[in-house]
């Protein structure tokens, strides 16, 4: 990895040199093959989100060595190196992705990527998107499901407790079905987080 990434990248700064005006040219002599960063294989899928989707942090360090690296290009599927690391719960890559400031958290692909850490009951990715200023801890998927909502449905007891530390978050707020977070808990037997929404006084025990 460390040494296809230090050859030539796809825009040299400059184009003066004896052997030509492109590094294409200048590997060639050289004796080396020019190497696109970003370069999608058939699904879609570049370096850095496969080495997200499988927790490499390692890789991902290495390749975000080079500035011209695209985090947010998705696959054919719509998913993005974030959005990978966030559905598996891989907290020291997602923390190396935000860290590198170009990233989009709340990118919608069907869902937010909290709605997918959330749904997936992944602690880790959950408290890390939610120490970010400009997440949204209300966001709604096309079915008017919110992060709240799926962990009170699968009884995440700590997601729950996480997003409920959020001030800003809608403990009461209905899916297009009507059903609220406490909906959900209670149809599906999880006392615990029954007793987490009712300590939020909003939550609205009679909403049918």
């Amino acid at each position: 990895m460390r040494l296809l990434i230090r050859w030539a990248t796809a825009k040299p700064d400059g184009t003066d040199g004896w052997w030509g005006k492109t590094p294409r040219v200048v590997n060639i002599v050289r004796g080396r093959r020019y190497v696109n960063p970003n370069r999608q294989d058939k699904y879609g899928q570049t370096a850095i989100l496969l080495a997200a989707e499988e927790g490499h942090e390692g890789v991902v360090k290495l390749l975000l060595g080079r500035k011209d690296f695209k985090l947010d290009t998705a696959d054919g599927y719509g998913r993005t190196p974030l959005l990978c690391a966030a559905s598996i719960g891989h907290e020291g890559v997602m923390n190396l992705l935000v860290e590198r400031g170009n990233v989009n958290i709340n990118r919608q692909n069907g869902q937010t990527l909290l709605l997918s850490a959330a749904e997936d009951g992944s602690e880790a990715a959950v408290r890390l998107l939610l120490r970010q200023k400009d997440i949204n801890p209300n966001t709604r998927n096309k079915d008017g499901r919110t992060p709240l909502s799926f962990a009170s449905e699968k009884g995440y007891d700590e997601v729950v407790k996480l997003v409920l530390g959020r001030e800003d978050v809608n403990p009461d707020m209905p899916d297009n079905g009507c059903r609220t977070p406490l909906f959900w808990a209670t149809k599906n037997g999880h006392k615990g987080v029954v007793k987490l929404l009712q300590a939020r006084k909003s939550a609205n025990p009679n909403t049918a």
